[in-house]
């Protein structure tokens, strides 16, 4: 008897859609967004920033987060992953930055994808 596939949340990015697969590939149990960490709140105490890393891998009891805009444009992502581990240390966070995507889809097979991650069309989201 053939298995159901597995309903796919709606990705914000192609990205990670291949990432998805490469961890399912290999039995990698995974969360997709499965939740969201305040970083900076207002003076009534709402949260007026906050970070939702791509990916919970439960049995690393790591998160991960995708990029692949330009290494210039990282430095927003940078600075929220740095405030995440001043008030998170205990959190374990690895971001991999559009190279490290690229290299990563390129390893495992997927050259068409990773050869999208270039230019602005990386820039596109869900595509």
């Amino acid at each position: 008897m053939e298995e159901p596939e597995k309903k796919r949340p709606p990705f914000a990015h192609r990205s990670e859609a291949a990432f998805a697969r490469i961890l399912d590939y290999y039995c990698i149990s995974w969360q997709y967004e499965p939740r969201t960490f305040p970083l900076e709140w207002d003076e009534e105490g709402r949260v007026v920033e906050a970070f939702s890393p791509d990916f919970y891998l439960p049995d690393q009891d790591l998160y991960v987060e995708l990029t692949t805009v330009r290494p210039r444009l990282v430095t927003g992502k940078n600075r929220k992953l740095r405030r995440m581990r001043e008030l998170y240390p205990d959190i374990q966070v690895k971001l991999l930055r559009r190279q490290d995507v690229r290299d990563l889809l390129t390893k495992y097979g997927d050259d068409r994808e990773a050869g999208r991650i270039v230019g602005t069309e990386a820039q596109r989201p869900g595509e």
